[in-house]
């Protein structure tokens, strides 16, 4: 197993010209919503085939994207390093990259295209240093075919496809999160083994650890100088950063992730609202109620009514709390 070295670029035949602006996709060729929540896996074949095997040099906003081939090639162009390689190997794409692909006819294999805060959340930091060390920098990473584990992971990826396939699945659920996890933390082992200890310098792996960072300190009310120090970055500089992956704000971004996890603690807890204010980090369950209304447009009474009343309410409010499920 090793880590490819980027090819010469004569050795790499030339991808289609890019456009003088990257496009912006949630999936390819289907434009950009900037809603974030996203977990979603296709075949290969499913969309190379529609584009004659070839993908034009674009980018995903906010998004992480796994290319997985088991059979057949591809040419790679990962922000301005050419790359080659056969199946079966993991191409690994943090977000704000562009990147573009050729195909040989009929390659087998899988792309997963997620948002890591939905993987993160409620997960022990083994998750996220996973993501850590997927994601530090834009890469390949070729798996020796004959090994046991390689074809485990493959079954993985076989898997989770068929998961994602059941009508019944509308929405992402839990073995598609189960599974996605598991997909990843084998990556991350394998990386590790092959590049050492993660590379923390670099734009590539600066958002990835800006969301291992929320999901660790969202309930103490980390100011955002607080989280930009970690970084090593100014606030201005983190602000930038996450508003060019989300177009909100970092102060925005946490705050969703607090209304998150109090809708959800609101459904599924039966405590008083003041317990819950207290066990997100709010010193005043008023302020609390407060600060819920202003992001959901309800009281957390009134949101925990609503959500566990049959049938759920026919509206949501402005700016209401289904936003924040999106963030």
């Amino acid at each position: 197993m090793s880590i490819l070295p980027p090819h010469p670029l004569a050795s790499v035949p030339q991808l289609r010209r890019t456009p003088r602006r990257l496009p912006v996709f949630d999936l390819y060729g289907e434009g950009h919503s900037g809603r974030l929540r996203m977990l979603h896996i296709e075949s290969i074949v499913s969309r190379s085939r529609m584009y004659d095997w070839e993908i034009d040099a674009h980018l995903h906003h906010g998004l992480h994207q796994v290319l997985w081939v088991w059979q057949g090639s591809v040419h790679a162009l990962l922000d301005g390093t050419r790359m080659q390689a056969a199946g079966p190997v993991a191409l690994l794409i943090p977000p704000g990259v562009a990147h573009a692909f050729r195909f040989t006819p009929s390659t087998e294999g899988y792309v997963l295209t997620f948002d890591a805060a939905l993987l993160a959340e409620q997960e022990g930091p083994e998750m996220g240093r996973a993501l850590h060390t997927l994601f530090a920098t834009p890469t390949t990473l070729s798996l020796p075919r004959h090994e046991g584990s390689t074809h485990r992971q493959h079954i993985l990826w076989q898997m989770l496809h068929a998961e994602a396939q059941q009508p019944s699945t509308a929405s992402t659920g839990p073995v598609q999160l189960w599974l996605t996890r598991c997909v990843l933390w084998h990556l991350a082992q394998w990386r590790a083994r092959c590049d050492g200890p993660p590379r923390t310098q670099g734009r590539h792996t600066l958002y990835t650890r800006w969301l291992v960072l929320v999901e660790k300190h969202y309930a103490e009310h980390w100011p955002i100088t607080r989280y930009a120090s970690q970084l090593g970055l100014s606030a201005e500089r983190l602000n930038r950063l996450v508003r060019a992956e989300t177009g909100h704000s970092a102060q925005h971004v946490v705050h969703a992730r607090l209304v998150r996890e109090a809708c959800r603690l609101l459904m599924h807890v039966q405590a008083p609202v003041s317990q819950l204010a207290f066990d997100l980090g709010f010193g005043d369950p008023a302020y609390f109620s407060r600060f819920f209304k202003r992001h959901t447009g309800q009281t957390p009474a009134a949101y925990r009514h609503s959500a566990t009343t049959t049938p759920a309410p026919s509206s949501t409010p402005k700016d209401g709390a289904a936003d924040y499920q999106n963030l």
